[in-house]
């Protein structure tokens, strides 16, 4: 199958030719032709498995052939997303895919100056990628309104809902047309999002290219149980014995993010950071850095969980496991990504079992179980199995009490032997 046996034209073609775009993905082959129908769309994919395109390719086909543009201060198409760095990565493919086209685009999210991005929407624009909150900013600020706005894409809602931006959702919904094409894409679909689903579609396409919650079957996944206290110690050796040349490693808290950084530096490894205290600025500058092979490990909190594209990146390390059983797909998705090959490794203590049960029931598979010498836990990490259940121990059997004498009744006797 090609892209021109989908219905996409010329150009856009041409364009995904000198990308090295051979032939759509599962995802792409079905979602692409929905959308150009102009059908609303609830798609399931892998993370990895080109859904930006999906809904991407479609959308700047069909701006191209309806022509007209954008009313001042307005936007033709919203994608919504929940991140900073994934608003970055799809207004990047939006400028990619649409090379050539005449076509307005622009990105808008937190962490940054408003008023360029106000100045820039006063002329109007085709596709307006942002994040919730930014995205009400300009509208407060009156250089945004959104009754123009023919198609909506929730990209990674269910992130979306897990960062608290629900209440933000409806502000924006409300403000929307209510003539308009839908389409959510996303690695996982959370429960409250198919309800919020059913709420917002009219007569989707259903899209699941893959099965649901479903990690990337390229990815080789294991875990290493160890004491908490010694995970910083383990990755450091990790890192020596596999000789891994550029690792992204998840940590939970931004102090724990540091802390690492910290660490690493010390020990002469190149090392920089991405957490919700760094300004976006540096946040990106952490991202080429890691990309241009300046520093070997990039350290982050689930805010980069989502979002970063990183081409042939070997491993992902979870020194410590997500809060939310979803993430884990979304932070080992960042590896073994467009068909390679890679590894994503989990540091887990006692304390994390419940959390390792969680993601081995959301992905139908139990993990494998490493130890590495040096490193056994002297707190063990209680067993699991493929259905996410903790096995507990069988308790062993209490052994019969054996009465004792009364020492009163003992000393009686001994005096009635005399």
């Amino acid at each position: 199958m090609s892209f021109a046996s989908l219905g996409l034209i010329d150009q856009i073609t041409r364009t995904l030719a000198s990308l090295s775009y051979t032939a759509p993905t599962a995802v792409q082959s079905q979602a692409i032709p929905a959308v150009l129908a102009g059908r609303d769309v609830m798609a399931a994919a892998q993370t990895g498995t080109g859904k930006t395109a999906g809904f991407a390719l479609p959308l700047l086909q069909r701006l191209v052939m309806e022509g007209g543009q954008a009313a001042s201060n307005n936007a033709r198409s919203l994608v919504l997303v929940p991140t900073r760095e994934l608003a970055e990565q799809v207004h990047d493919s939006f400028k990619a895919y649409g090379a050539g086209l005449p076509l307005r685009t622009m990105v808008a999210y937190g962490g940054v100056s408003i008023n360029p991005q106000m100045m820039r929407l006063r002329k109007g624009v085709d596709v307006l990628v942002a994040t919730p909150g930014r995205l009400l900013d300009l509208v407060n600020q009156n250089a945004l309104r959104l009754n123009g706005v023919q198609t909506l894409v929730l990209d990674e809602a269910d992130r979306m809902l897990d960062l608290g931006f629900s209440r933000d959702i409806d502000k924006v919904l409300a403000l929307l047309p209510k003539a308009r094409q839908t389409l959510l894409f996303s690695a996982t679909f959370s429960d409250p999002i198919r309800a919020l689903a059913g709420k917002l579609l009219r007569d989707p396409v259903s899209i699941e290219a893959t099965p649901r919650n479903t990690t990337v079957k390229a990815i080789k996944q294991w875990i290493v149980t160890v004491d908490k206290k010694r995970k910083p110690e383990l990755f450091l050796h990790l890192l020596k014995r596999h000789g891994w040349h550029q690792v992204l490693a998840f940590v939970k808290t931004r102090k724990g993010v540091d802390q690492l950084v910290d660490l690493l530096a010390a020990k002469g490894i190149g090392a920089d950071s991405i957490h919700g205290d760094k300004p976006q600025p540096a946040r990106l500058r952490a991202l080429e850095r890691f990309k241009a092979g300046e520093v070997r490990v990039l350290v982050a909190t689930d805010v980069a969980a989502r979002g970063l594209d990183i081409d042939d990146l070997p491993v992902v390390v979870n020194v410590d496991l997500p809060i939310v059983a979803e993430d884990y797909v979304h932070r080992t998705g960042r590896t073994g990504r467009a068909g390679a090959s890679g590894e994503a490794v989990s540091l887990v203590c006692a304390d994390e079992v419940q959390q390792l049960a969680a993601i081995e029931m959301l992905t139908k598979q139990a993990l494998q179980r490493k130890e590495e010498d040096g490193f056994e836990p002297e707190h063990r990490v209680p067993q699991t199995n493929a259905a996410g259940q903790v096995v507990k121990k069988p308790k062993k059997p209490k052994k019969a009490k054996v009465a004792q004498p009364d020492p009163k009744v003992v000393q009686e006797d001994v005096r009635f032997r005399r």
